[in-house]
């Protein structure tokens, strides 16, 4: 397999290793590789812990059932200052 960076992330591979962050290039890949089984091993929640997604508030609600009418009068504008 050959990888190719793009111009902007060689920079910052040389940027990195300038400041002694990784020695090589490879170092940045070793570096991407393991962020990338970390990431696979320990999938991140979109949503946090006891927290519910819109459709199970909605479905969930107290208010269910009720019959709600959320309907507003029209509105008539500001009153005209003389």
């Amino acid at each position: 397999m050959t990888i190719t960076p793009r111009p902007e992330q060689e920079q910052l591979i040389t940027q990195a290793i300038q400041a002694g962050l990784i020695h090589s290039a490879d170092d940045a890949l070793d570096l991407a590789v393991e962020t990338l089984k970390d990431r696979l091993a320990a999938p991140v929640s979109k949503r946090p812990e006891g927290r519910k997604s819109l459709a199970q508030l909605f479905a969930e609600s107290p208010l269910k059932g009720l019959d709600l009418k959320f309907e507003r009068d029209p509105d008539t504008g500001r009153t005209p200052r003389l």
